[in-house]
């Protein structure tokens, strides 16, 4: 199961930003949940459809 614990700072320029949060307030997200996003697609991009199993079976081993 995912925990949502981790904090995950970014520095990013002022204008991408408010770009970025008003493209995020077009799709009704916020720009947390556009992230979120964009990080599993890409963990599936490189480890396959099945990364959950792998990913949270390993957490639950430690």
């Amino acid at each position: 199961m995912e925990k949502r614990t981790a904090r995950l700072t970014l520095l990013v320029d002022p204008s991408k930003k408010h770009v970025f949060e008003k493209l995020c307030s077009l799709e009704d997200v916020t720009p947390s949940q556009k992230i979120r996003q964009f990080m599993r697609d890409y963990i599936e991009e490189k480890m396959g459809p099945d990364w959950r199993k792998e990913v949270f079976d390993d957490d639950a081993q430690t």
